[in-house]
């Protein structure tokens, strides 16, 4: 693994543009696309690409489509994931996620950022011509059994606790406690999930 891409996955300003990371968006890009052309029944060629695109998925990944992300080989997610239609996944820095986790559509796992100051932002010409730009992450963990509605961004940096929900259109900017209800922008934690809320009416 190059240097470059060792800072990255550090959470270290890095440059985007080298070359190693370039064939892993372009692989990336590619499965990703190929994965969006194809039917949901053509479950065999849909799991061939995921076990390329994500080959660190625990048992039985659903991902409805269409999906799109950086790398995919930094991401980890545990058994029975679920996710909705236009997942979307910047995976500079490790996204790691637990079992039975549901994703709602529209989805975003965000954990690369930029600089504040433009000083440091903008494109700067190299000796050779070219334009690169610094850029950097931060790591996102998502626990076990919970539940994201539509239209959620996670940021970078972010960790969720075990057994959350987090409600449609959330911002989720920092850290949630296990068990949390979650809602707005930017997101907070409005009350634990107890037994109160189970369901008294259940089919099985």
């Amino acid at each position: 693994m190059e240097e470059n891409t060792r800072r990255m996955l550090n959470g270290q300003p890095y440059r985007p543009d080298s070359p190693e990371l370039n064939t892993f968006h372009e692989v990336a890009h590619r499965l990703c696309q190929d994965y969006n052309q194809l039917r949901d029944t053509d479950t065999t060629h849909r799991n061939q690409i995921i076990d390329q695109l994500m080959p660190n998925h625990g048992k039985q990944p659903y991902l409805q489509g269409p999906i799109q992300f950086d790398y995919g080989r930094f991401t980890t997610v545990g058994d029975h994931f679920y996710a909705n239609f236009n997942l979307t996944v910047l995976d500079t820095c490790p996204i790691t996620i637990g079992d039975n986790v549901m994703l709602g559509p529209n989805v975003s796992l965000i954990t690369a950022t930029h600089p504040l100051r433009w000083q440091q932002r903008n494109p700067r010409q190299q000796s050779d011509g070219t334009f690169t730009d610094l850029e950097l992450g931060k790591p996102i963990n998502i626990g076990n059994n919970c539940w994201f509605g539509s239209n959620v961004t996670i940021c970078p940096g972010v960790t969720i606790g075990d057994g959350c929900v987090i409600g449609a259109g959330a911002v989720v900017t920092h850290d949630m406690p296990a068990n949390s209800l979650v809602v707005g922008v930017p997101a907070r934690a409005v009350r634990q999930i107890t037994e109160n809320d189970h369901l008294d009416s259940y089919p099985y």
